[in-house]
């Protein structure tokens, strides 16, 4: 499927009920701030926290970032979550715990009936997809194909552990994450995440390097639960300027050389052909849609000033 993506490279936690956070979300400079409805509301406090998701949507997106809302289940909670989120001011959802592709149409349809009704336009919120459990994963393909809504997808890995009766560290959650990379990437959304535990932001040092290798990997964004995580995630996973002057050149030589008859050519000792130019041509794709993201991102905090 072909489908206009975001640029959404760090998602920034915010539990809705606290204030505090709220207030300086919009500071942080992270691409997508994710109101939280889910883990880090306590249950008693769930209903009074659904209430302020319109007004913190509005206020959150000041900085010029994307809104995302991650609500609970089961559908019992979900639904009363989705009467509070479905406003202009929210982006997308982030569907927690999903069961199958019949969740997600389910999802689908319960949204659409709430903007048809608030006049927003049918098929505008769209959906990060959240598989968590064995059996969800088996299902990966067909869910991220379930909806047009969704523009992204996440393996939960902490729950994934949970359910798998595993440790949930790098090594053990490899293989279940590439799996989701390359759904992902087959349905054309987002892979989300890291190749090891967000929890972990003490050595900022060590966390750049994860970030760098889940870039590797293929991720292409990813949820922070701290502030200073935010600026490092953006770094890491938008090309460097070495990269893009490297990605140029190439292209330039590609074309030189196909003017010339040649389908390949050799630089640095290397051959470079087909492959490699789509690679550098989906860089510079990237890197100019970052750009244009951060030119946007700047003229909403000037508008702010």
């Amino acid at each position: 499927m072909n489908r206009e993506l975001p640029v959404w490279r760090s998602l920034m936690y915010c539990p809705v009920n606290v204030e505090k956070y709220v207030d300086k979300a919009h500071t942080r400079g992270a691409d997508v701030i994710q109101l939280d409805l889910e883990d880090s509301v306590p249950h008693a406090e769930k209903a009074a926290a659904r209430k302020l998701v319109e007004k913190a949507a509005a206020r959150v997106r000041r900085g010029g970032a994307d809104v995302v809302v991650r609500f609970n289940q089961p559908l019992s909670m979900a639904v009363r979550d989705l009467e509070h989120s479905i406003c202009p001011d929210v982006d997308a959802l982030a569907c927690t715990k999903i069961g199958g592709a019949s969740h997600v149409q389910l999802l689908d349809e319960l949204v659409s009936e709430l903007e048809e009704k608030r006049g927003i336009s049918v098929g505008r919120t769209k959906f990060i997809v959240m598989v968590e459990t064995a059996d969800a994963f088996f299902q990966l393909r067909d869910i991220v194909r379930a909806s047009p809504r969704i523009v992204a997808c996440n393996l939960g890995g902490e729950d994934f552990a949970l359910d798998n009766d595993m440790q949930p560290t790098g090594e053990a959650l490899l293989y279940p994450k590439q799996q989701m990379i390359f759904a992902a990437n087959a349905a054309g959304v987002i892979p989300l995440g890291f190749v090891d535990s967000i929890a972990g932001f003490g050595d900022w040092a060590a966390f750049r390097a994860m970030v760098r290798r889940s870039r590797d990997f293929g991720f292409k964004g990813a949820g922070c639960i701290h502030p200073g995580q935010v600026a490092i995630v953006n770094e890491e996973y938008t090309p460097g300027a070495a990269e893009v002057e490297y990605a140029r050149k190439l292209i330039q030589l590609d074309r030189e050389a196909a003017a010339s008859g040649r389908g390949s050519f050799t630089l640095d000792g290397k051959m470079v052909d087909i492959p490699i130019i789509v690679r550098a041509q989906k860089l510079i794709a990237r890197y100019d849609a970052i750009k244009a993201r951060e030119s946007r991102t700047l003229a909403a905090v000037e508008h702010q000033a």
